[in-house]
């Protein structure tokens, strides 16, 4: 049973390993073919959100603790 988290992780990490070349490879491809200033205000916006969801999801989170009322503190 030892082994079950071993074999799993280590398909886990080749698949994402593969699936992450891939993607950036095909949007490599897409870059090279179409205007470079779109390319950059894409990925300015999609930075932006997702900052923005970050930040969300943190307050989020600390919203919830609050409520809770979690002891955050060590």
């Amino acid at each position: 049973m030892d082994w079950v988290p071993i074999a799993f992780g280590t398909f886990k990490v080749v698949a994402l390993c593969v699936a992450m070349f891939f993607a950036i490879k095909w949007h490599y491809d897409q870059g090279k073919k179409g205007d470079r200033k779109a390319l950059l205000r894409s990925i300015a916006k999609m930075s932006a959100l997702l900052i923005l969801a970050a930040l969300v999801v943190a307050l989020v989170t600390f919203a919830l603790v609050r409520w809770f009322g979690l002891d955050m503190s060590y």
